[in-house]
């Protein structure tokens, strides 16, 4: 066991070792700090240097705090309160959290000096205010140090699992700020870039923070290493798998064409590229060797972790290395406003067949299907069945997913306000059915870890507890899931929202997500099999379904009644040489709305017979089985009951 200061020691050696292979890689990928043409401002150096080294520390620290509330949270084995060493380890994610917010925030500072090109103590007040208030950079930035600080403060003041868990998400989203503002916001196919790095992001901080954290478990002896390490290999494989398949996207966005890796941009790619190959495969001949030799981790992990910093150095010169996809990939205001060129006029064929890179439909598609099939191999290989028609269910969900935001639906969902309505429709109104009829939260709680010893909280216990958590009981109500999926519409249609969350991919996005999420919701109160806080009885769901269904009707009747243009300028904007009765479209897309409406109501109700029948079957032959055990006493009391009311009314009558 090593002192917590050769620990110290140890990790500011490392940190050091990390500025002189990032000085190292800036150098030989000529990516160091150069003078402006003559007449044009000059930063500095010293800003050169900044904008690398604050990305770096910021980016470092903030794996740094997701590893250690990972292995404390989840890795560790611990009770509902943390104990031991990982208590330790929450302190030190406090830590590691302070340090990642200055960073950013000097980043952040850098960045204003940069673009105003100024050297850094000449940077103003108002500009740093208008960064965040002008660029999406500055806004994830500051949501990045924001998380950051929330992080800090929560974890130095709680041992509970279960509000740890949700810094780890807190730390999550700021990188998912972070990962908004990259490479991917000036290129062509924005959406399916900036998904994949944003996935890439939240893999790589999984994967290398929970290695830097084992290894600093192990450093301290701590006998629950095993444990810690089964765990992680698992994650650590999952990890990888996120980690090279975005990667690979992410990649072919920036270098778009094989000419492009001649480029120093290409060439740092393939540098990753080969770092990542190498990080597989030493991952996996090392925990190989652990298991079969019982060889030393510490020493291994230290070597794979060195590597791993070293590619997380390569990733921050990456980000300040131009791509061979210039940012004027996008000339048209219409490319601009898609992120890709306005497609052919729309046909019946085009619409079914069609592919768009959406990156948000294809990262959940990809993921609810690999997750899906994992829980079902995990049950085949304990022996247990499970209901095919929810594997069925599941996946024609995740296909009108797909079709709604990458198929052909997908690609004039942006560029007809008819078409729109129809994705809209699908992704809230007919795949969630499927999805919440899959059972995926029953699916999980049967298949993901367990606890490892007598009242440990396991990742399984932490989705019980999320599920009837007291936030789960105010969105599952009735009342609250009716309010938000009815008045999506009227919120988002009727208000200038919409136009302005189409004006921006990560507001597409964002509506594709809540259409989808606000629809399973709803379903999932009204026809859902998973395990959930409240449950209502066939009647009262009936109920509610029939008293949000003239919310809808009236929508549709508003919508296409009404003489104001949903999004006018931006539809104009597109300038399409098809469908230019802009009023005549919205007319349409009301009536698509009313017309659909219709499908979903008579999916549901049946769900609910079926649902209905079985309870009923499922009753009779609970009640068929206590019979059977006593001998019908149930029935017996019930018939001696009627006995003695024809006694007393034959006592009481005159003869």
């Amino acid at each position: 066991m090593r002192s917590p200061a050769r620990t110290t020691a140890l990790a500011s050696a490392g940190l050091a070792a990390t500025l002189v292979a990032l000085v190292a890689v800036v150098v030989l990928s000529g990516a160091t700090p150069k003078a402006p043409p003559p007449g044009l401002p000059d930063p500095g150096r010293v800003v050169g240097w900044a904008l690398p080294v604050s990305r770096l520390i910021s980016d470092l620290f903030a794996t740094v705090t997701v590893g250690f509330l990972l292995v404390a949270v989840v890795l560790l084995p611990s009770g509902s309160r943390l104990e031991g060493l990982a208590v330790q380890a929450v302190r030190l994610a406090s830590k590691a959290a302070w340090i990642w917010a200055i960073a950013a925030l000097v980043h952040y500072w850098a960045n204003v000096a940069d673009l105003y090109a100024r050297p850094m103590s000449g940077v103003e007040i108002g500009q740093l205010v208008d960064f965040a208030w002008l660029f999406s950079t500055g806004r994830g930035l500051l949501l990045q140090a924001l998380a950051a600080i929330i992080v800090a403060a929560w974890s130095q003041w709680t041992f509970s699992v279960r509000q740890l868990a949700v810094c780890i998400v807190v730390a999550l989203g700021g990188l998912i700020a972070l990962g908004m503002t990259g490479h991917s916001a000036s290129a062509g196919s924005h959406m399916l870039a900036t998904a994949g790095l944003v996935l890439h992001l939240i893999g790589v901080v999984l994967w290398v923070g929970g290695l830097i954290a084992l290894a600093w478990v192990a450093l301290r002896g701590s006998k629950r290493l095993p444990d810690a390490l089964s765990r992680y290999s698992t994650l650590a494989a999952w990890c990888f798998a996120i980690v090279a398949v975005s990667g690979i996207v992410v990649a072919i966005v920036n270098v778009g064409s094989l000419g492009g890796l001649q480029e120093p941009y290409g060439f740092l790619i393939v540098a990753k590229a080969l770092g990542l190959i190498g990080l597989g495969v030493f991952g996996v001949l090392q925990r190989r060797r652990i298991r079969e030799q019982g060889g030393s981790f510490v020493r291994l992990a230290l070597v794979e972790v060195a590597l791993m910093v070293l590619t997380v150095v390569v990733a921050v010169v990456l980000g300040r290395t131009p791509t061979p996809v210039g940012e004027d990939v996008l000339t048209t205001r219409a490319e601009l406003l898609l992120g890709r060129p306005l497609p052919p006029e729309p046909t019946w064929g085009r619409a079914l067949i069609g592919f768009a890179p959406d990156g948000v439909g294809l990262a959940i598609v990809a993921l609810g299907a690999a997750l899906y099939l994992t829980g079902l191999r995990v049950l085949r290989r304990r022996g247990i069945d499970w209901p095919i028609g929810r594997t069925i269910s599941w996946f024609v969900g995740l296909a009108i997913v797909a079709w709604s935001t990458f198929g052909g639906l997908g690609v004039y969902a942006g560029v007809a306000f008819s078409l729109h309505m129809v994705s809209h429709m699908m992704l809230s109104m007919v795949a969630p059915i499927f999805l919440v009829l899959g059972a995926p939260m029953t699916l999980a709680l049967r298949t993901l870890p367990g606890p490892r010893r007598p009242g440990e909280h396991a990742p399984r216990s932490l989705l019980r507890d999320a599920l009837h958590s007291p936030l789960s009981k105010f969105y599952t109500h009735p009342v609250i899931a009716a309010v938000i999926f009815v008045g999506t519409l009227y919120g988002v249609y009727f208000t200038s929202l919409f136009e302005v969350l189409m004006r921006t991919h990560s507001g597409h996005a964002f509506m594709e997500i809540h259409f989808l999420f606000s629809g399973f919701l709803f379903y999932y109160v009204m026809i859902g099999v998973d395990p959930s806080p409240r449950r209502l009885g066939p009647l009262a769901r009936f109920g509610v379904l029939m008293l949000s269904v003239p919310f809808h009707a009236f929508f549709s009747v508003a919508l296409m009644s009404s003489s104001t243009i949903v999004a006018k300028s931006y539809y104009e904007g597109l300038d399409r040489p098809y469908l230019t009765d802009l009023a005549h479209d919205q007319y349409l897309g009301g009536g698509i709305a009313w017309a659909m409406g219709e499908v979903p109501l008579l999916l549901v109700v049946a769900a609910m017979f079926v649902q209905w029948f079985r309870s009923d079957a499922r009753e009779a032959a609970r009640t068929d089985r206590a019979a059977d055990r006593d001998d019908d006493a149930e029935l017996e009391q019930y018939n001696a009951y009627l006995a003695r009311l024809r006694q007393h009314d034959a006592a009481r009558s005159p003869k």
